[in-house]
């Protein structure tokens, strides 16, 4: 982290006004040399300049100018950020002029990297930073907002210090049993505190799961059989012809996804083909596709015909998803009433083609996930699957730590587990990483954040 980098930090297009973003021991030195203010290499910190980035005897574009000096900036290095008129080719130009004086271009998300590695965010306000840029919803973009503003970052950091503090315990009652101040740490006491510990992770388990239906939005697939009105189905719910309607079976011969956000939530859907036994090789192609995308869903809109009786097809189908979340609609409703539904689960009655009832559709979706019970105003949710992954860990190897006392391990044999768990804790915040992981995580950003 030696060298001074720059990037656009501004979408590339036409526009008023496009950032580029320099930060490194150089940037001021480097941007001077092109910046017309002659002032502004001794000016104050966090002030604004008025000029020309000039090149070559030529002026370049009219600008402002922003100097920030470390360690009160984003990536606590130096930092300055020119604001040119929007435009593809200006600001490619003012870029390409900082390459050639002495800036190298950034990586994906190395700002927000240098932000981390300098002390100035953890691992979870670094993903709350992604969530951030990319929340669909208001309620993804307050978690984000809380989880930038270190929310999460506490209450992980609130469970290690008293973990920590257990562990210095056990220290002193190990190695220094002379001190007759120090609370006694008993084998009682570090079970009713993992009792605790464990309660906690549990209930953060549960809410960050929360957190990632509002991040990432539930895999919705709607399947049946041909012409039971799945492509109506996603149409009617969008609001829009996504989806082509025939009367001939097997029109949708590959998956069609649309989104819709529902309290809230996003519903990523995706229409697939009609599952039957069929010759046509293509056809059967798309019947497999939909078995897969209907196997990896979050929630399974099977749609039945409230016109026809069931079939063999249709029972195999109930059958497969028995362990999934789904719903069963029975579609055609303003139609004579020719199946068998009383052994059904999870049933609505709709006609999507009528616009019939298709509220109680998305009612049922807001009861199975409980969508009107999840909060926001006092988020603080670990919305990464990085993060889940951790607390699973966690929980496991407090479920060691019971093990372990119920077996009658002493003192010396606990620490190592409770170690473990404290260790865990600060991966989730970045206390303790592998670089590996810090490289690919700060991929994910866009170049110039």
């Amino acid at each position: 982290m030696n060298d001074t980098i720059a990037a656009i930090a501004t979408s590339q297009g036409v526009g008023a006004i496009s950032i580029i973003r320099v930060s490194g021991s150089e940037a001021i030195e480097i941007v001077s040399k092109i910046f017309s203010n002659k002032k502004f290499k001794t000016a104050p910190s966090h002030t604004i300049h008025y000029g020309y980035i000039e090149y070559k005897g030529q002026k370049i574009d009219e600008v402002l100018v922003s100097k920030m000096l470390a360690p009160k900036t984003f990536t606590r290095e130096d930092v300055v950020e020119i604001n040119t008129h929007g435009g593809i080719t200006t600001t490619n130009k003012v870029l390409e002029i900082l390459l050639s004086s002495g800036c190298r271009l950034a990586d994906p998300g190395e700002f927000s990297k240098r932000a981390f590695l300098n002390g100035r965010i953890d691992l979870t306000e670094a993903e709350g930073i992604i969530d951030l840029i990319n929340a669909k919803t208001e309620k993804a973009h307050k978690m984000a907002i809380n989880q930038v503003g270190g929310k999460a970052s506490n209450l992980i950091k609130a469970l290690r210090d008293d973990l920590a503090n257990i562990l210095a315990n056990i220290e002193v009652n190990l190695n220094y049993p002379e001190y007759e101040d120090i609370e006694e740490i008993t084998v009682s006491k570090i079970s009713e505190s993992m009792d605790k510990l464990e309660k906690k992770i549990k209930k953060i388990i549960k809410e960050s799961k929360n957190g990632e239906l509002l991040k990432n939005g539930i895999k919705t697939v709607i399947i049946g059989r041909p012409n039971v009105g799945k492509s109506s189905l996603l149409n009617t719910l969008i609001g829009e012809d996504k989806a082509i309607v025939t009367e001939i079976q097997g029109t949708t011969r590959d998956s069609v996804e649309a989104t819709l956000i529902l309290d809230n939530i996003v519903l990523n859907l995706i229409d697939t083909a009609g599952i039957r036994k069929t010759e046509d090789v293509v056809e059967n192609i798309g019947v497999e596709k939909s078995l897969k995308l209907a196997a990896e869903a979050d929630l399974i809109l099977l749609v039945l015909d409230y016109n026809e009786k069931l079939t063999n097809d249709d029972k195999k189908l109930i059958e497969q998803i028995k362990d999934k979340k789904y719903i069963t609609i029975i579609n055609k409703c303003d139609l004579k009433k020719q199946i068998d539904d009383k052994n059904l689960k999870n049933k609505v009655y709709v006609s999507a083609k009528e616009d019939i009832n298709i509220d109680g559709l998305t009612d049922k979706i807001k009861e199975i996930f409980n969508l009107e019970q999840i909060e926001t105003d006092d988020m603080s949710y670990l919305g990464s699957a990085r993060s889940l992954s951790i607390l699973n860990k966690i929980e496991e190897r407090i479920e060691d730590v019971k093990k372990g006392i119920k077996e009658g391990l002493t003192l010396d044999m606990l620490d190592i587990d409770l170690k473990n768990i404290w260790n865990l804790l600060g991966e989730i915040i970045g206390e303790t990483y592998e670089e590996e992981l810090i490289d690919e995580l700060f991929s994910r950003f866009c170049v110039g954040k």
